[in-house]
């Protein structure tokens, strides 16, 4: 596989979003490697997108989603919780991806392991916080570059996805611009969230 290059990153969140739908998003940790095709993704602005974690400029939280392109933005939610995203735009300008869902494609045994309750292969990596369990993020891949070669944690370019596979709908969980649909997903993949609230196809 083809490690992505930070400048392929550095665009638009919501083209980012579509780019990033079918790549794989590898992790190595002590206890072995997981490796996670991803199937459903989420965009996100910055002084422009009031759901953003940005919108009201940078903080130590959120300083990783001003850039450079290509790091991971990792946080805690809920007090239980870490989502992950891929930050996107220019250096200084706000942007990540949420990554939603994905289909585990290597290190299957160690994702079972760390999500024993898991009912399907399907459900190991269904939503957000499923989604970094099985692949073993935590607080300190905060800030983790992406494109680096020798980074334990890597983003490989996908097989190209055919554009009638991939759909769009309204962001989850979200009490602000909810209605915006800057959340892509591949039509039919099993892992992708069940909750398609006023879907429709990408144009």
């Amino acid at each position: 596989m083809r490690q992505l290059h930070r400048d392929e990153l550095a665009i638009d969140p919501v083209d980012a979003a579509k780019l990033l739908l079918g790549c794989v998003l590898e992790v190595s940790t002590d206890d072995g490697t997981v490796g996670v095709r991803l199937t459903e993704v989420e965009a996100y602005r910055g002084a422009d997108d009031p759901a953003s974690h940005c919108y009201r400029g940078k903080t130590p939280r959120n300083e990783v989603m001003f850039g450079p392109a290509g790091h991971l933005y990792v946080y805690f939610v809920y007090g239980m919780h870490f989502c992950a995203n891929v930050v996107s735009l220019t250096d200084g300008v706000p942007g990540a991806v949420l990554l939603r869902a994905g289909d585990v494609v290597s290190g299957l045994d160690v994702a079972k392991a760390r999500r024993p309750a898991a009912r399907s292969v399907n459900e190991l990596a269904k939503g957000p916080a499923r989604l970094t369990s099985v692949l073993g993020l935590r607080r300190d891949h905060n800030g983790a570059d992406l494109t680096a070669p020798d980074a334990t944690v890597r983003l490989y370019a996908g097989d190209p996805v055919d554009d009638e596979t991939v759909h769009s709908g309204p962001r989850v969980g979200v009490a602000l611009a909810k209605d915006v649909p800057w959340r892509f997903w591949l039509n039919g993949a099993p892992s992708v969230s069940a909750y398609r609230r006023g879907a429709k196809r990408r144009r």
